[in-house]
């Protein structure tokens, strides 16, 4: 089996769950915490890739503070500006995420990750 790094906030129940889920199926994960770390552009499009996404917008919490304050769901913004906003607000950033070298799931539900580690 490839590496596995889940994205992961030790405050949001479905992260911490998802961490757990790995353990239980005997996966040792490579821990990132996203919120004081980041992820880099490359990351980002490389995972926007691995989740079959076709826009960056999909990766994103609409729900937070940061979104609305930045206006991101102005439809003339560019992928590139997109990511930059999730680079610089590592809070924007759906999680958890699992992935490997090949494919990506997000967390929710948590069970959603098991095809990546069976």
């Amino acid at each position: 089996m490839s590496t596995i790094t889940i994205t992961h906030n030790p405050r949001c129940s479905k992260s911490r769950q998802t961490l757990q889920l790995l353990e239980d199926n005997g996966v040792s994960a490579t821990v990132v915490e996203y919120l004081k770390t980041g992820l880099d552009a490359n990351t980002i499009s490389q995972l926007i890739n691995q989740l079959g996404f076709s826009s960056a917008r999909q990766l994103m919490r609409k729900n937070e503070d940061e979104y609305k304050q930045l206006n991101l769901s102005d439809s003339t913004l560019t992928e590139a500006q997109l990511i930059d906003a999730m680079v610089k607000n590592p809070k924007l950033i759906e999680r958890p995420i699992v992935f490997s070298a090949t494919q990506a799931r997000i967390g929710r539900p948590p069970e959603s990750v098991l095809d990546i580690i069976q």
